[in-house]
C-alpha cells in the first residue's frame, strides 16, 4: 500500500474547523481542489469532484467509511472491483487554546494502487497542500469573526 499525508497548523479551534470541513455543501465557497455534496453519516454515500492542479477532474461517489463527529471522517472508493481501493481522510487535531492541526491523507491499495500512486501522488500531494491552505485560510477568518 502507498499512502500520502499532509497537514497543518491552523490558528482557530477545533470546534471552528471542523465546521468547515465537516461542511460539504459549503466547500465549493473556500475549496479550489475538491467540491463535495451530502451529509456525513457512516456508510452514507457523497459526491465528490477532485481536481489535482495539473490534473484532470475526476467524479466520485465514495462512502463514509469512519465518522468520529468533531475529529475525523475518511471515505473509501473501489473501482475495477476492487482492484484499485483509496481511502482519503481528514482529521482536526486540537493542540493549544484556540489552534489545532489539520490532517489530510490518502492510502491507494489494490493491485492498481501502486500504479494510480505513482502516476498522481505528486500532483495530489500539490492539491492536498492547496486545500489545507484554503481551509486554514478560511477557519481563521471565521474564528476571528466571532471574537
Amino acid at each position: 500500500m502507498k499512502s500520502l499525508h499532509t497537514e497543518i497548523g491552523i490558528g482557530a479551534p477545533a470546534d471552528v474547523v471542523w465546521e468547515v470541513i465537516s461542511d460539504l455543501d459549503g466547500w465549493a465557497a473556500w475549496n479550489p481542489v475538491m467540491k463535495a455534496s451530502g451529509q456525513l453519516s457512516k456508510a452514507g454515500r457523497i459526491d465528490v469532484i477532485i481536481a489535482a492542479p495539473g490534473g484532470q477532474g475526476i467524479s466520485l461517489r465514495p462512502e463514509i467509511v469512519e465518522l468520529e463527529n468533531g475529529r475525523e471522517f475518511r471515505w473509501r472508493v473501489r473501482k475495477f472491483l476492487g482492484m484499485f481501493d483509496a481511502e482519503h481522510g481528514f482529521r482536526v487535531v486540537p493542540e493549544d487554546t484556540g489552534r489545532c492541526r489539520f490532517e489530510q491523507f490518502e492510502t491507494f491499495g489494490g493491485i492498481l494502487g501502486g500504479a494510480m500512486y505513482t502516476r498522481q501522488s505528486k500532483a495530489l500531494d500539490m492539491g492536498f497542500q492547496a486545500m489545507n491552505r484554503m481551509l486554514k485560510r478560511e477557519s481563521e477568518k471565521r474564528a476571528r469573526e466571532r471574537v
